[in-house]
């Protein structure tokens, strides 16, 4: 399973957490991807930029294992789901850290692996 990765470096501790989720699979490789944008830009155009550095084809993309660590920021990560969602046609897998507390400097564990299309589905069935 690939880890595309948009926030703060992921760690082995990490890594062996995700992977006791996806057994049996591995993490095969981590893409970090620097997300810095200017807020004197308009985001739109430099969700662009962000997507144009993620090194898979669309194809790779929608058929590759993939799991994704969001940005931090919140209207980034939006905008980042709504592309990757209108290119791949479905929303993909994210996990999620949280912190551990009285730690320091604070540390990051995983929380969980969400699966965005799954909730996706579950929500379009409370549809009146």
């Amino acid at each position: 399973m690939y880890l595309l990765n948009f926030s703060h470096p992921i760690t082995a501790e990490q890594i062996e957490q995700i992977e006791s989720l996806i057994k049996p699979h591995k993490i095969i490789d981590i893409i970090t991807i620097k997300t810095a944008f200017n807020n004197e830009e308009p985001f739109q155009e430099q969700i662009k930029a962000l997507l144009d550095q993620i090194p898979f084809s669309t194809e790779e993309l929608a058929s590759l294992p993939m799991l994704i660590n969001l940005p931090a920021h919140s209207v980034i990560a939006s905008l980042l789901i709504a592309h990757l969602h209108g290119l791949l046609g479905f929303f993909p897998a994210i996990i999620r850290l949280k912190p551990l507390t009285n730690t320091i400097p604070t540390q990051f564990v995983l929380a969980e692996i969400i699966n965005l299309q799954l909730i996706r589905e579950q929500a379009r069935s409370l549809r009146a």
